[in-house]
Formats: structure tokens, sequence, C-alpha cells
């Protein structure tokens, strides 16, 4: 995983801090390759490739209160909230989203997608990121870092970036899916690790700082350029002439005009703040779009960094998690506000037609509502929200059945909507990667096929 903070100072013999050493671009973390770079300068005319965003709703939202409303099933199912119209004709949302209900035919709702692995938030995570469940030690790629392996960054910036911070401890205690896996770190995204809706806001460790003076910043590269004196017999082998490729490119990223302003979100009218909403999702919801526009790739927005403590789609009701009617106060206006901003931004910039948005969360909720107000974890059948790029918008996918409990028609496993991602973004989804031991690993199972509906 590519973060660069740290609070545990470290000093080199010449007064350099380490955190000194690391703003001015310390060889591996920005996970950038001379041959990814080379890849991007190579390429001519523009660049009319598919981008994606990800948004992660850690939690797993109850699919019953949000897009796959039951309003004929007992009130114990069916919950305390009334479906409405949206802009399709014949499809219904949860009335929390009324923003969202305007612009349906932007997006596809998947309705049974299921898995049958243990229902644990890290799973979930695991499989809906990768496509699949780590097992044997293996822990596959990210959608979005698989992408920057095969493609590369585009020019000085990174190919996948991680919005606002990786996924924190949900129970567990396993890995969570968003790392590079066994494509190695070098491919990991780069991770903001900062809340852009917090007072002052600035990308911590990725620019040179204001107090760095360009006599400080030649006086590390002279020391980099001693380090090199020093290992000239290290430097012959292919390994550590990756490692200064990387150092060079990290140093250049830093130092970029273009990046910087990438990650400027002060630059932003306030009124296009409020319009996303002033919370952290909010922002990083614009901030997405920002690194969209700029020439990222692949951006995944975690919506919260826990389950613990915060209200959440978690909703099990009892302390420290949340009920279902606290979820609709915050949790949904908060999603619904930067969700439909995102799409209506994207779409007024001419980005939406070549960026697909995903929504999506680990599992659903038992259709059950339970006698403390919420509903468990349950991943028999739940929705992902898609669309943008070449997906269609306004269809309906799959079924669940009267009580939300299990697909009805059309199961939708998470491989096949890691192979629709895949397939949106012009590649193939069964073209093998570098796995241990250089075993050839698809991208998806064979026999995993893309959801030919959405195209």
């Amino acid at each position: 995983m590519i973060r660069l903070d740290t609070d545990r100072p470290a000093t080199f013999c010449d007064g350099l801090s380490r955190r000194d050493f690391l703003h001015a671009g310390s060889i591996v973390p920005l996970g950038l390759t001379l041959t990814e770079l080379e890849r991007a300068k190579a390429a001519n005319g523009k660049d009319t490739d598919v981008n994606c965003i990800m948004l992660f709703l850690v939690g797993g939202p109850s699919q019953i209160d949000t897009w796959d409303p039951k309003p004929k099933a007992p009130a114990e199912v069916r919950g305390p909230f009334q479906p409405i119209k949206t802009n399709e004709v014949g499809t219904q949302i949860s009335e929390i989203f009324p923003r969202m209900a305007k612009h349906a035919d932007k997006f596809s709702l998947i309705r049974s997608v299921y898995h049958t692995a243990t229902a644990v938030h890290d799973t979930g995570h695991q499989m809906m990121q990768t496509g699949r469940l780590f097992s044997g030690g293996i822990e596959h790629p990210h959608v979005g870092c698989t992408l920057g392996y095969l493609k590369g960054g585009r020019g000085e910036l990174p190919a996948h970036v991680l919005l606002p911070k990786p996924i924190g401890r949900t129970g567990g205690n396993l890995p969570h899916g968003h790392t590079a896996g066994y494509l190695g770190k070098t491919h990991d995204p780069f991770i903001l690790n900062a809340d852009p809706n917090a007072p002052g806001f600035k990308v911590p460790d990725l620019l040179p700082p204001e107090y760095i003076s360009a006599i400080r910043a030649e006086r590390r590269q002279k020391l980099r350029d001693a380090v090199d004196g020093a290992t000239e017999a290290f430097e012959q082998n292919a390994a550590s002439k990756q490692l200064d490729d990387n150092f060079k490119l990290a140093y250049k990223l830093m130092s970029s005009e273009k990046a910087r302003n990438a990650f400027a979100l002060e630059k932003e009218p306030e009124k296009t703040k409020d319009r996303y909403g002033r919370t952290r999702f909010g922002q990083s919801c614009l901030m997405a779009r920002r690194l969209i526009e700029a020439g990222v790739r692949f951006v995944t927005v975690n919506m919260f960094e826990t389950v613990f403590d915060e209200v959440t789609w978690d909703i099990h009701g009892s302390k420290p998690f949340t009920d279902i009617v606290q979820m609709s106060k915050e949790v949904a206006p908060n999603f619904d506000t930067a969700y439909t901003a995102l799409l209506e931004d994207l779409s007024e910039r001419g980005l939406l037609s070549n960026t697909m948005v995903v929504a999506l969360g680990e599992f659903g909720r038992t259709p059950k509502v339970n006698p403390a107000g919420g509903r468990d974890h349950h991943p028999g059948a739940w929705t992902v929200v898609i669309g943008g790029g070449p997906l269609k918008g306004g269809r309906v996918v799959g079924e669940s059945d009267e009580h939300g409990y299990a697909p009805k028609s059309r199961p939708v496993t998470p491989g096949e909507i890691a192979a629709t991602l895949y397939k949106g973004l012009g590649l193939d989804p069964h073209k093998e990667l570098p796995g241990p031991q250089n075993r050839p690993i698809p991208m998806v199972d064979y026999g995993v096929k893309p959801i030919g509906e959405l195209f």
C-alpha cells in the first residue's frame, strides 16, 4: 500500500529526517515505473480510454431500504420507508434518495448480487474489489491496480488513487482487497490518507511543503547522488535499476504542477463544494472528479474507514452501530447528495461518457428487522448501482425474491461485477496476469462473464 505518512521520526546522519527523505521522493512509495510512464508518453492523440470511479459503501447498505424496496412485504421486512418513482418508468427506489430518483437514466441497478462466503465485512471487501475471495495465501489485485499494471499512468499522475483513506478495522482482521496483491507494491494505489473536508486540507507528503526551498530540495538530490556513488556495484542489477527509476519518477510526481493542480481542491468554487456536500465523502467525490479530469484512470472512494463508533451503512441497531432511521437521516442524504452531484458534474463536463461510476457495498442486510431496529449482515442478495462509460443506464438487472432474501432471477456474483468493470475499461477479463512464482492467473475465473445486459 502506498502511504507516505508517518508519525515516527527518524534522522539521518546529515540531519535529514525520514519525512524529509520521503518528501524528496522515496524510491518505492508512489508506485510508478518507467515502463508505465513510457507507455503513456508513447500514446498518440487524445486518450479515449474509459476511466472508473468506485464508490465503496463500507458497511453494507440494506437492499430493502435503498434500491430494492419491498412495499408488499410484511412490516418487519419492508421497513419504515416508501418507494418513490424515478425518471425511468417502472423503476422505483427508496424515498431516502430523492435526488437519485431524478437521475435513474444515468445508472442501472443490479438487484441480484450475492456471494456464499462468510458474512463478514473483510471477505466482502475482497470479493467486490477484486472479484475473488483470497485463499491459499494469494491476495488478488484490486480492479484499479490491475488497470494500472496493464495500462500504466497517464503522464505524471498515478493510474489509481484511493480516497480518502484505506478501509481499516471492520472486525475480521483480514486484507480488504484494495492493494495490488500478487502484482506487487509497485502497482498499489496512491492513497490520499487525509480528509479533504478538513479545514486547511492539503495532500500529505505528495508535494514538497512550502517550507522546502529549492536549496533544500537540491541538497536532498545531492544526498541521493552520494548514495548512488557509494552503491555503484549494487546498482548494476535489474531490481535496483527499477528502484532508481521509481525514485526519479516519484521525485518528478512530487514536483509536478499537474499533480498539484489535480489535488488542489481549494481551486474549486465554494458553490461546487456545497453541491457535493460538506462531508468527507462529498469532498472525496469532488476530488475524484478532479482526478479523473486530470488524467487518473481509476479512483476508489471509501465512504467510511471503519464500521465502529460511526454512523455508517452497518445498521445492526445497537451500539457501536446505528439503526435504520439514523442511517436515513445521516448516511443516505450524504450519499444522495454526493453521488448525484458527481453524476451531474461528470455529465456536464463531458466525462460521464468515458467514466464508469459504480457504487457497491460488501453485502446486503437481513430482510427481517431485528429487535434493536436494525438489520444484520446478509450476503444472500443485495444491489449494486452502476453506469457511465459504455454501460447503459435506466436498466434493472436481476430480481430478488419477495423478501429480498435471495436472487429470484439472474443471480450475479462479485466475479461478474469485476468482469463487467474490466470489459468496460477495455480489458479482456480473462487475460492472464503473472501470479506467485509467475504462475498465470486470469483476471477473473474462466467461465465468469461480464453482465451483457449492461452493454
